[in-house]
């Protein structure tokens, strides 16, 4: 697996985005491709990149229970004006949060196992079934983010591909305005990384984008994000309700 994500990055680095898309999503070394996106402040893009090469790629969105309601207006019209017709809605299995957050608030106290049964478990059943997903994971975000590349080797079972990687927040916003897509409702809230609404708030202009995700906790990242087959996250504290 090393070897074939080296050649990957190799032979793909210095790619334009679009046609770094049009080949990936043909190259039959990465196998059965999903995408998997949040309909967050940033996803429009990368759906829209992804959507003018194949409308029908399989997208994989987690419905963890705790979204803001505006995300998931927004996962409607999106999957609507960019024409996506694999939508597939995951959700955390029933038993688990009758067992582990009956009350809804583990996300107080543990945030971790949290995210662990809301969004983990969700994703890695869905993705047993495909070889490799793209991410819109980009070095600008920071923290655990910074050193990225395009393809990256997730526990040798599947790879993770960031098309977006170098892409900074300018180039976003001046693409997706040139392409005429709407931009999360919550944006203009001052939200630049939407989660979950219990564990996310709005930044200021001199943040990090992610800064108002698990904010005054030392947690960074949910724990879908694999590098070198080393999960992204870090123990936290409890944190308290901010959104």
């Amino acid at each position: 697996m090393t070897t074939r994500i080296a050649g990957l990055n190799a032979d793909y680095r210095g790619q334009p985005t679009r046609l770094f898309i049009e080949q990936m999503l043909r190259d039959p070394r990465l196998g059965r491709i999903a995408l998997v996106s949040s309909f967050g402040a940033e996803s429009a893009v990368l759906l829209h990149l992804v959507a003018r090469v194949n409308p029908a790629i399989p997208v994989l969105f987690i419905n963890t229970g705790k979204l803001f309601p505006e995300t998931l207006a927004y996962q409607q019209q999106l999957t609507a004006q960019l024409g996506l017709t694999d939508l597939r809605t995951l959700r955390p299995n029933p038993e688990d949060l009758a067992t582990q957050d009956a009350t809804g608030t583990l996300h107080q106290t543990a945030p971790n196992v949290c995210c662990e049964l809301r969004k983990v478990r969700p994703l890695q059943q869905a993705l047993s079934t495909f070889d490799a997903w793209i991410s819109g994971r980009k070095r600008y975000q920071g923290d655990t983010r910074s050193d990225l590349d395009y393809f990256e080797n997730e526990q040798d079972q599947r790879i993770k591909i960031n098309p977006l990687v170098h892409w900074t927040p300018q180039q976003l916003e001046d693409y997706r305005q040139q392409h005429q897509l709407p931009a999360h409702p919550l944006v203009a809230q001052g939200y630049r990384s939407i989660g979950c609404a219990p564990c996310t708030s709005p930044v200021t202009q001199h943040e990090n984008s992610r800064a108002g995700r698990w904010r005054n906790s030392s947690k960074h990242e949910c724990g879908i994000h694999f590098i070198n087959g080393r999960i992204q996250r870090r123990n936290t504290t409890p944190i308290s309700q901010a959104a």
